[in-house]
């Protein structure tokens, strides 16, 4: 039976996942990325205990202490830093037989790049036009080049033209607070090995988590306006400010970060799609189902996308049948994932003092059992989907 070709639009975690799985499957597949070289970030995510066991399937193992580090220790607190539950991440771990595991963007960036062996990846290659309609689906590059392939995957992230052909224009959704984020070498008493720490105030949050390697990465939200956000971006002073009489280990790791390491984001989702793919196009990772941060799901569920995709392009004999197939197994769990994060985001930026007294008493007193409950309901099912 002769394979499919496939081409990727997009070199994010989606599209170098996606490009691993198909290779390892012998399907033929190209990447195209906008980008003129990998792009740098210089922060950080974390992999959760449903992602890590499709990457390891994928021979990439990211508990094996060669990169990133294994969370050990994961506890929510107040702004000011009193403890109000540290999560059962162990025993869900142990049961799961999987770590959650928090690493600089860059480097899981280079380790899916160096997965993808000899598949070519072609940087500089702006898809500006793309031909979904009947037949073999195309690019249309910013260079003038005409790319085509059997099948055309959108990895191509929120703004994707990939998806703008599918399901036409529309803009995105404001989650309605800004986001920093950094990596910086940082130790601290509260920092032990593998901590991540999430800390909620009024109307702001803050991670902090243990990389390896003596790294911390941090984030910080805090609601705000899309027009009021330019001074943010331009002053760490406004940071400090922010999180002035915060814990001690946060307020020391933002005032040891150079203010040029800090990267500033807005959180943005979209209404979810009922159909995310038309003839042999789909959509995978943030093209298809941007999710907020909250749930921090958007790295693993593209990941997850990119290992169904190609167990359906590898099951069937028709590949549009197949992309049908992969998009039916994937609708409800990220519509589920993509709707979960808007309303933590909610209720985590909540700047209603009786809501915030309600979360904090909620997390504090609920039984632990619904808690690890809660955890392993995000577990994914490999077998289900091979």
């Amino acid at each position: 039976m002769s394979r499919p070709s496939v081409l990727i639009v997009g070199a994010g975690i989606g599209g170098l996942t996606a490009a691993i799985a198909l290779r390892a499957r012998g399907i033929p597949v190209e990447i195209c990325e906008a980008a003129p070289a990998a792009r740098m970030s210089g922060t950080g995510l974390g992999i959760a205990n449903n992602a890590t066991p499709v990457l390891r399937a994928l021979g990439i193992d990211l508990g094996d202490g060669r990169c990133g580090q294994v969370t050990e220790r994961l506890e929510m607190r107040t702004a000011a830093g009193k403890l109000l539950r540290a999560l059962p991440v162990q025993s869900v771990t142990t049961d799961l037989g999987d770590p959650i595991v928090c690493i600089g963007r860059d480097d899981l960036m280079a380790i899916l790049k160096d997965a993808c062996g000899d598949t070519p990846i072609h940087y500089g290659t702006e898809a500006v036009g793309v031909d979904a309609g009947g037949g073999r689906p195309a690019i249309r590059c910013a260079d003038g080049r005409v790319l085509s392939a059997d099948v055309l995957v959108g990895a191509d992230g929120i703004g994707s033209a990939v998806r703008a052909a599918i399901a036409g224009q529309s803009a995105p959704i404001d989650g309605g607070y800004v986001c920093w984020l950094a990596t910086v070498p940082f130790s601290h008493p509260q920092m032990v090995r593998g901590y991540t720490g999430q800390y909620w105030g009024h109307g702001q949050r803050f991670g902090l988590s243990d990389i390896g390697g003596g790294t911390a990465y941090w984030w910080g939200t805090k609601n705000m306006a899309p027009r009021q956000d330019r001074r943010a971006k331009a002053a760490k002073s406004d940071i400090v400010e922010a999180y002035h009489g915060w814990a001690p280990e946060v307020v020391e790791v933002i005032s040891a970060t150079p203010e040029a390491a800090i990267v500033t984001t807005r959180p943005l989702d979209r209404p979810f799609l009922s159909k995310w793919g038309r003839g042999a196009v789909t959509l995978v990772g943030d093209a298809a189902h941007p999710m907020l941060d909250a749930l921090g799901q958007g790295a693993s569920s593209a990941i997850e996308d990119g290992y169904v995709l190609a167990g359906a392009l590898d099951r069937g004999s028709d590949p549009v049948a197949a992309l049908r197939e992969y998009e039916d197994l994937r609708r409800k769990r990220t519509r589920m994932l993509v709707r979960t994060a808007r309303r933590l985001a909610t209720l985590e930026q909540s700047e209603n003092r009786a809501v915030q007294r309600a979360r904090n008493y909620v997390l504090t007193h609920m039984p632990s059992r619904i808690l690890t409950i809660q955890a392993k309901a995000l577990r994914f099912d490999m077998e289900a989907v091979v």
